[in-house]
């Protein structure tokens, strides 16, 4: 395999990491509520919900996986706060295949028009 296959393909399993993560649920209310750009600990994180905090703990793993979340100690807490780049990494990705499919789908109209 080449170096620019291989550095595409670990591109794509970077990306496929990252919409797993974000495929769940609880990982996605995890990230909005991380949005406010507050630092927030497992016991915030929990609170309104019926999750329990070995479960926001697993999923926060996930999250911190992929670099989407990054902890740091306060004391005896752990802190969590969001890094929007992976995301902002995927959004830019969805607009390169959106874009890719409205040509597609511009040349596919100007073929059945003529």
């Amino acid at each position: 395999m080449s170096r620019a296959n291989r550095s595409t393909s670990s591109a794509l399993a970077g990306r496929a990491r990252v919409f797993a993560a974000l495929g769940d649920e609880t990982r996605l209310m995890l990230v909005a509520k991380l949005s406010s750009g507050k630092p927030r600990s497992i016991s915030q994180l929990t609170r309104g919900s019926n999750i329990t905090r070995q479960a926001i703990s697993k999923h926060l793993t996930v999250l911190n996986r992929t670099g989407i979340v990054h902890s740091t100690r306060a004391g005896r807490e752990k802190l969590f706060e969001l890094d929007p780049r992976p995301i902002d990494g995927m959004r830019q990705y969805l607009d390169q295949v959106s874009e890719q499919w409205d040509q597609a789908l511009s040349r596919l109209k100007a073929f059945v028009e003529k």
